[in-house]
């Protein structure tokens, strides 16, 4: 299994194998289009569930509990503040934590005794905060700024390193939709959003440019000097540079997701909620949401940009021609040959060799 997944990787690289993953690029828009109203609209709707540190309130933590059933917290809280709503969870398999609204130092300590009886541990056992809004406020605050620099640096940083636009443009593009998916996942699960959250938010948005910036890298490169060529278009050679790339995005992203799952998991299901389970949805979401727009997304954007340049089109539209008048007059072989060149882009610039690749064979003239 593993030889077959090295010599299908090796046959996108040469050539001998291609998905036209640009040329159905409409296709892909479509669905990041659909995902990204989805989300929308989940987060119009339910909308995220910011954790205390978002919104303030008063927080219980009842350690070496006998029992994490939430009933007991519930009814407890109740019994001092009807009015109140409490969230909550366990924390691994002896703790709980309880939050609220924000109460009174009486009603705190009230609070305090009644969850003590409540799990039979001693009063202190249980653990009583205050947060308030404003310092959620300022994370928040630091967050958007911390985003705002970043898809700064990000724009200004690959226009430099690519010097084009467009680079830019589309790896910015598909930097809000893995975002966006990743907000709309929170707020389909109903997982509270915490600093933890914010800080996975932001470093998906590293890992996924990483990833963009490989492919770009080898769009670059096999696209430098398409104009000076007459054999494949600016699409197909973009093309041929993400299927070059196919299999380094697809074990990057195993590799990468596979701790991160293995964290979530402990965190979701051993440790219960926490820093944990918050940082690795985030990761885990993102990652792979990442690996479909650095794919499918970010290079198909650029080749949209790029063939909208009149040279581009000039030249697209002069290699069309060109292959139309060839098969016209090409033997069924040739054409045949000239067919696969036109799904394919025959990949490489003149002066490269495709290896054991079939090339069209020419036909003799019959002249000394």
């Amino acid at each position: 299994m593993a030889s077959g997944f090295a010599q299908w990787g090796n046959d996108l690289h040469t050539g001998r194998k291609s998905y036209n993953i640009v040329g159905r690029r409409r296709t892909w828009y479509g669905i990041a289009i659909l995902a990204v109203l989805a989300s929308v609209l989940l987060l119009s709707v339910k909308g995220l569930n910011p954790g205390i540190e978002f919104r303030g309130g008063s927080q219980f933590t009842i350690s070496g509990a006998s029992s994490i059933e939430q009933q007991p917290a519930i009814d407890a809280v109740a019994s001092i503040a009807p009015a109140e709503s409490p969230r909550v969870s366990s924390i691994g398999s002896s703790a709980v934590r309880v939050q609220t609204a924000e109460l009174t130092t009486d009603e705190v300590a009230a609070v305090r005794d009644a969850l003590a009886v409540a799990y039979d541990v001693p009063v202190e056992d249980v653990a009583s905060s205050f947060i308030g809004p404003s310092w959620g406020a300022d994370v928040s605050s630091k967050a958007i700024t911390g985003l705002i620099v970043f898809l700064v640096l990000v724009s200004v940083v690959m226009t430099i390193y690519f010097r084009a636009w467009r680079m830019a443009a589309a790896a910015l593009i598909a930097l809000g939709n893995d975002l966006i998916l990743t907000v709309g996942v929170y707020a389909l699960i109903g997982w509270e959003v915490t600093p933890a959250t914010a800080i996975g938010f932001l470093t998906i948005l590293g890992y996924s440019i990483y990833d963009t910036v490989v492919v770009f890298d080898k769009v670059r490169e096999n696209t430098a000097g398409v104009l000076d060529q007459s054999r494949s278009t600016y699409a197909e050679l973009a093309n041929l540079a993400v299927n070059q790339t196919l299999v380094r995005s697809i074990n990057t992203s195993v590799v990468a997701l596979l701790p991160v799952s293995a964290i979530l998991f402990v965190g979701t299901f051993i440790l219960g909620a926490g820093t944990l389970r918050d940082i690795s949805l985030a990761l885990f979401v993102g990652m792979f949401v990442g690996t479909f727009s650095s794919i499918f997304l970010a290079t198909p954007l650029e080749v949209t940009f790029r063939e909208r340049e009149p040279r581009m089109l000039a030249h697209t539209k002069k290699i069309h021609e060109l292959r139309a008048a060839a098969a016209a007059v090409g033997t069924p072989t040739e054409a045949g040959a000239l067919a696969g060149v036109a799904a394919y882009g025959a990949h490489l610039l003149p002066g490269q060799h495709q290896g054991t690749a079939a090339q069209p064979k020419r036909r003799k003239s019959g002249k000394k």
